[in-house]
Parts: structure tokens; C-alpha cells; sequence
């Protein structure tokens, strides 16, 4: 079934008119973000990640997260498949800072098309990740939103990660871009960071693992229809106990991917609590 869907997809990707499009290749832009007043610090960081699908149903997306007891106290959230104004929509919302870089304008709806962080504390810096390699359909780049929270006198880096489908490229290319993220990441010198994302692969994951990274999520039930793609990894963090971490089944309609969230410790880096490397 999975691979009928898969041959399905790549016909109906490869027959699509192709308009021009655009990478958006300069490393510091265009970017998107807006800075206000910092939370006071805690000792857990409530993370949720969720890619909204072409960012079509952002008025569904808010109800959901203000609605949902798991979601509407979050304190930092990933997005993908955005474009600014429904980034800025949900921060507002939310009432979080947030910034946004897009990836690439999509050819399915000439739109930008990138990834966002929105965190209820101070992002002190921040960057855009170009990932490399580029989709052998329409040719256009994946990249990863990168930026360093400050939670009271702890800093933590956090990644939103959108990696390319199994149409775009091949294993190998994707395995690529998993480690050009783990590389900006071990470059920084970072103890703490949390990585959220689609990764358009459960098995992409194994690659941050083998790199020193928790796996809360490696067990959980198919977040889109049929696919096991959205997580979030830790280093130097533990989740709060062994049943923080879960997803949302009903979404509301607002994409076809559930939200996924974890809550996450940061009062005793590298700690793991009990139970916890089984979920790795």
C-alpha cells in the first residue's frame, strides 16, 4: 500500500507543471522574527513540534493549540511548511517570540516555504541551516531553523528540521542532511539542545541517535496517515519522566501531520531518568 502511494505521489509530482522557483540561498535571509518580553525561567521547556501543511489552515492550527491541554501551555514550538504570516499568526496566539526563515518558494502554491522556532523566552541568536542537496523534481532546497534560547542563566539550542521526502532524493542524500545538522550542532559546542522536526523518515532518526541523542518519540503511533516522521531529539536534556512525551490524535483537520510533544527537563543536564533509555 505504502509503496503504491509512493509510486502514486512521484507520478502525480513528476507530471506537475514545474513554474519557477526560488531557493533562497543567502545564509541570512530573508528572515522573520519578532522579540518581546522573556518568561520567567522554569526547570522543564513543554516542546511541541508540528508541520501544518502549506500553512493553508492556520485559523484551525490556533484553535487546536489553544484548545488542546497539551499544546497550549507550550513553551517552545516547531513549525514547518510555513510562510511568515501564519507563523506571525500562531506566535501571536501564543503570545512567543519567534523567528522564521524560509527554505524555498514552493512550487505547490508559490508561497514561501520554511521552518520557524517560537519559544516563550528570549532566542539570543539564530540562524538559517542550508541543508544540502536539492530535489531532483523541482529543485528546491530543505533547510533547518537553528536558534539558541535563553531560559533564566541556561542557554539551550533548539533546531526546527525539515528534511527532504523520499521522492526529492535518495537515503544517502537525506542521511546528509542529518548530519549537517548534528555537524552545526557539535560545531557550537552546544551541552544542551533540542531537535524537532519531520524528518519524512522514522529512520533518519537512528543517525542522531548513534550521535549521543535521546529518542522519546522513536515508538510512537504514525503522525501522518501512513508515516512515522515527526520527532524530537535531546542532548544533554532528559525528558521529564518516562510518560512525558506523546502526540496529539486529533488535529482538528489543520494538516495532515499530528502535533508531537515532549516535556523536557533541563535541571540536571545528561541525567536520564528511569526508564528512559528504552524509549531511546
Amino acid at each position: 500500500m505504502l509503496k503504491n502511494r509512493t509510486r502514486e505521489w512521484a507520478k502525480r509530482l513528476a507530471a506537475a507543471p514545474s513554474p519557477s522557483h526560488r531557493n533562497y540561498t543567502d545564509p541570512m535571509g530573508p528572515r522573520y522574527s519578532r522579540f518581546s518580553a522573556s518568561a520567567p525561567p522554569r526547570s522543564e521547556i513543554r516542546t511541541v513540534t508540528f508541520n501544518i501543511r502549506y500553512a493553508k489552515k492556520i485559523d484551525r492550527a490556533i484553535e487546536l493549540f489553544e484548545g488542546t491541554e497539551r499544546l497550549k501551555h507550550a513553551d517552545l514550538i516547531f513549525l514547518q511548511e510555513m510562510d511568515e504570516v501564519g507563523v506571525a499568526r500562531i506566535a501571536d496566539a501564543m503570545r512567543m517570540n519567534f523567528v522564521y526563515f524560509p527554505a524555498t518558494v514552493h512550487p505547490h502554491h508559490e508561497r514561501d516555504f520554511g521552518n520557524a522556532i517560537l519559544s516563550r523566552w528570549r532566542i539570543v541568536d539564530d540562524k538559517k541551516v542550508i541543508l544540502p542537496h536539492i530535489s531532483r523534481l523541482h529543485r528546491t532546497q530543505r533547510i533547518a531553523v537553528a536558534g539558541t534560547i535563553l531560559v533564566g542563566a541556561e542557554r539551550v539550542r533548539t533546531y526546527s528540521v525539515h528534511l527532504a521526502t523520499g521522492v526529492e532524493m535518495g537515503p544517502k542524500k537525506r542521511r546528509d542532511q542529518v548530519r549537517a545538522v548534528i555537524a552545526d550542532a557539535e560545531a557550537g559546542g552546544h551541552d544542551r539542545v533540542i531537535i524537532g522536526g519531520d524528518l519524512n523518515s522514522r529512520y533518519m532518526g537512528e543517525l542522531f541517535q548513534e550521535r549521543g541523542f535521546l529518542w522519546p518519540t522513536r515508538r510512537f503511533q504514525r503522525t501522518p496517515a501512513y508515516l512515522h516522521v515527526d520527532h524530537i531529539f535531546l542532548r544533554g536534556l532528559r525528558l521529564r519522566d518516562q510518560w512525558s512525551a506523546g502526540h496529539v490524535s486529533d488535529n482538528l483537520g489543520s494538516s495532515d501531520h499530528r502535533p508531537v510533544w515532549a516535556v523536557v527537563s533541563i535541571d540536571e543536564p545528561g541525567r536520564e531518568a528511569e526508564g528512559l533509555r528504552e524509549l531511546a
